[in-house]
């Protein structure tokens, strides 16, 4: 009888942490806005494990939701990373390269993610992650994600989102030990791209 007791208890449990982190992913959803461009500033902590000071890195970002992303450094050094729904490509000082999802089965799945993890995308994150988290205040929000796909939790401990609007903050915390910190700023909504980000993107 203890046994059962305990069995129907756990499954109850179980049922209504499901429930309620279901319910914090949507409450979270209904604050985020979604528009189609979002452009803003970003600066990015990168910490190694064996090395004392992190790695640090700024500039500017653009994504254009279910077209791509823009990624460019300006500091420490100029590079770009443009991320598009088949492809990514990436160029620094005389150095470049090109991946196609065609040839790289997984690139999808991670452009996807990418997105997802900008865009504050709750429905595909959820598809990958198991959410926690709750509300701040009167708009803020923090979701806490954790690997449901071995193949991720062997990249990913844990992600951290928060936000209000849009995501504000993002936290990767890396399996091998590393964690990036990446913060973003003066955000600013379009309704559509330039003409010369829409080529970089190739639109």
């Amino acid at each position: 009888m203890n046994q059962w007791f305990r069995y129907v208890l756990l499954l109850c449990l179980a049922m209504a942490g499901s429930a309620w982190a279901a319910d914090i992913a949507e409450a979270v959803k209904a604050r985020l806005s979604s528009p189609q461009v979002l452009r803003g500033q970003f600066e990015q902590q990168k910490s190694v494990v064996g090395f004392k000071k992190p790695l640090l890195s700024s500039g500017e970002f653009l994504l254009w939701r279910g077209h791509g992303v823009l990624w460019q450094t300006r500091k420490p050094f100029e590079s770009s990373l443009v991320v598009s729904p088949d492809k990514l490509s990436a160029e620094s000082g005389q150095a470049s390269y090109q991946l196609e999802s065609s040839r790289e089965p997984a690139l999808q799945a991670m452009n996807e993610l990418l997105f997802a993890l900008l865009a504050g995308d709750v429905a595909v994150l959820q598809k990958r992650f198991l959410t926690d988290g709750g509300l701040r205040g009167k708009d803020a929000w923090v979701l806490a994600l954790t690997p449901r796909e071995p193949g991720l939790a062997r990249v990913f401990k844990r992600v951290i989102l928060e936000g209000e609007r849009h995501v504000k903050l993002v936290r990767l915390e890396e399996a091998n030990g590393d964690s990036s910190l990446i913060r973003f700023d003066k955000l600013v909504e379009a309704s559509a791209p330039t003409a010369e980000e829409a080529k970089r993107l190739g639109r």
